[in-house]
């Protein structure tokens, strides 16, 4: 009869770890936000949460508080590999230097803003900065201008104006002047928006010389390339280019500009005017013509809104405000 094995306990292997619980500094949550920023990383919401962003197998929350709360099966790596090299000091540097060297090279950035928003105008900005003032900004906490409130922007617009050895330029047009070549035959916003960046790059590089830049892309043709094709400057352009952190410094000034330009004329109607185009926005716009007028509309709005055109229309002044009525919407099918 054989003999019957005897069962031996192996030593369990010690759980993975899938929490992780710190509290950082003000700069500290700054930094680590720009990182999940810059892996492309989905954000999501969470209560008292500064941001959240949802990783690789990892999420990632950071609370007003300065909690951290990093928790998933890939938590052990995102700690080993960005957290604990001096909780951010370096690892940031370490991460953008290693994978995209480029962004710390002498070049311009170049971002708009404004253009998605029914009131305001459409702002260029281009910043030309090497490699001492880059790491500085990286420092600063300084991206993508949609990831950070207004105030902030305007905190972080001064810190790169007051940088030293760079070049900060910027391009728009009036709200009148704006509607007034939006209202040609033939205008488009995206060779308005070609225009207004190669003036403001083209102003940039005759303070400072660079050989190339990173242009966030707006449009599938080389719109802004053809005012640069007699010479040897290297334009680039990339979708979601606001990870290049002078491209992040473009977008910022960009932004602080409009932020500015809005606070002038939320103080002219009397309160705070809404970015975008949503529903209350068009409120808004609606209490603007009846306040202010069909003529003075203008100094407010961009006219080549379908938003526009709706409160023009609903009020029956297209008569003494007579805009172009917007192509029809497209039913989209499965």
């Amino acid at each position: 009869m054989a003999k019957r094995k005897k069962k031996i306990d192996l030593p369990e292997e010690p759980k993975k770890k899938t929490l992780y619980t710190n509290k950082l500094t003000d700069a500290q949550m700054e930094a680590l936000e720009g990182v999940c920023a810059m892996k492309n990383w989905e954000p999501y919401e969470v209560d008292y949460a500064r941001f959240a962003y949802k990783g690789n197998k990892v999420n990632v929350v950071g609370y007003n508080s300065g909690k951290l709360v990093v928790q998933g099966r890939e938590m052990e790596d995102f700690v080993i590999n960005l957290l604990e090299p001096e909780i951010l000091g370096e690892a940031r540097f370490g991460y953008d230097e290693v994978y995209h060297p480029e962004w710390f090279e002498l070049h311009a950035g170049m971002d708009e803003s404004g253009k998605g928003d029914l009131f305001g105008p459409v702002i260029t900005a281009c910043v030309i900065a090497d490699k001492p003032q880059i790491d500085e900004w990286v420092k600063e906490g300084i991206r993508d201008s949609k990831k950070i409130t207004d105030s902030r922007i305007l905190k972080l617009d001064k810190i790169i104006r007051a940088t030293k050895g760079i070049a900060v330029e910027t391009c728009f047009c009036g709200m009148r002047k704006y509607n007034e070549l939006m209202a040609k035959p033939r205008a488009n916003l995206n060779l308005l928006l070609a225009w207004q960046h190669s003036k403001s790059l083209t102003a940039a590089l005759k303070r400072k010389r660079a050989p190339w830049g990173m242009l966030d892309q707006f449009s599938k043709q080389d719109l802004v390339g053809r005012y640069f094709k007699d010479s040897d400057f290297d334009l680039r352009m990339e979708t979601k280019a606001e990870s290049d952190p002078v491209v992040a410094a473009a977008s910022v000034v960009a932004r602080a500009e409009y932020v500015r330009y809005m606070e002038g004329l939320s103080k002219r109607f009397g309160e705070s005017l809404k970015k975008g185009a949503s529903a209350q926005v068009k409120e808004q716009a609606t209490q603007i013509l009846e306040r202010f007028g069909p003529d003075a509309f203008c100094e407010f709005v961009k006219l080549h809104f379908r938003t526009a055109y709706e409160v023009v229309s609903d009020a029956g002044l297209l008569d003494k405000l007579p805009l172009k009525p917007p192509p029809e919407k497209k039913e989209w099918r499965r």
